[in-house]
């Protein structure tokens, strides 16, 4: 059945909405990065670049690594930004946009988020590489979708009953990584991350300019949560936007996703890199190695 124009919305070009980029523009293989600007420090390291195009704040360029092809794209900040992101790729590769049907075979993406963060774990350092093992969602996303078959329900009660969740925040979804992706980044390059993606980047992650948090006691609560999953005793280990919306709409659409982050700032011992350009350059180059 055809999906109607109004829900599956396409350039003049026949190209997707928001990225404007058409099937044969990406591989299957994506990095996503949420600086526009950070596309080129990527794509500098590739052999040659065949694509490039940008709209709005998503810009993406297609090429080739050691003759392996990868796509790169910038999705800007923010789980809402991760939702068109995440649909519009996949209706680039199972959807046949000419008829609007849904493809019979279905092409997995692998996607990579190259990303920076911030601990609040005092013993992960500033420098240091994580890869999020898990990602807890402090927004909405996936309760817009039928997903609760992909989260952890026990986990989830244990961390509103520790935080004392105020009733009117949506309540968390956790979501965990691909392990086929995850196993090219052990440690220990990688500190193991439980990563607690929010909506914003001050009040959400426990900051104060101006106007107090309605929770002032957020980010300590945040570490100290525990939980024993899958043999792991895992303690929430940085906060950011964008991966528990990549986890969770990765595994609903059949795709495979890791999170990759550069930790910039350690929260509880009140420090920020010295060099963050370089050290997410380190990240890159550490990324482009293990694909």
């Amino acid at each position: 059945m055809a999906i109607a124009s109004s829900e599956l919305i396409l350039n003049p070009d026949g190209s997707i909405y928001h990225l404007n980029i058409k099937p044969q523009d990406i591989a299957t293989t994506i990095i996503t990065v949420g600086d526009p600007d950070r596309v080129d420090t990527v794509t500098k390291y590739f052999d040659s670049v065949r694509f490039t195009t940008q709209k709005r704040e998503f810009k993406t360029s297609t090429g080739t690594y050691k003759g392996k092809e990868i796509t790169v794209i910038s999705t800007g900040i923010g789980t809402d930004n991760i939702d068109i992101v995440l649909n519009e790729l996949d209706a680039l590769v199972n959807i046949d946009l000419e008829t609007r049907a849904v493809k019979d075979t279905h092409t997995t993406l692998d996607i990579i988020r190259i990303g920076t963060s911030g601990a609040i774990q005092k013993d992960i350092p500033v420098d240091s590489f994580l890869i999020s093992r898990y990602a807890m969602g402090l927004d909405a996303l996936l309760h817009f979708y039928d997903s609760k078959h992909i989260q952890h329900p026990e986990m989830q009660e244990a961390f509103m009953k520790h935080m004392n969740w105020a009733p009117e925040k949506s309540a968390p979804y956790i979501v965990s990584c691909d392990e086929t992706l995850a196993a090219k980044f052990n440690e220990p390059d990688f500190y193991q991350g439980f990563t607690a993606t929010n909506i914003g980047f001050y009040a959400p992650q426990g900051r104060m300019l101006r106007l107090k948090t309605s929770d002032v006691e957020m980010n300590d609560k945040l570490g100290s949560f525990s939980f024993r999953e899958s043999g792991l005793n895992l303690r929430v280990t940085n906060l950011e936007m964008e991966t528990s919306g990549i986890y969770g709409l990765a595994k609903l659409l059949g795709h495979r996703a890791i999170s990759l982050n550069c930790i910039l700032a350690n929260r509880v011992n009140k420090t920020f890199s010295t060099t963050p350009t370089e050290q997410t350059e380190k990240l890159i180059q550490e990324v482009l190695e293990r694909l």
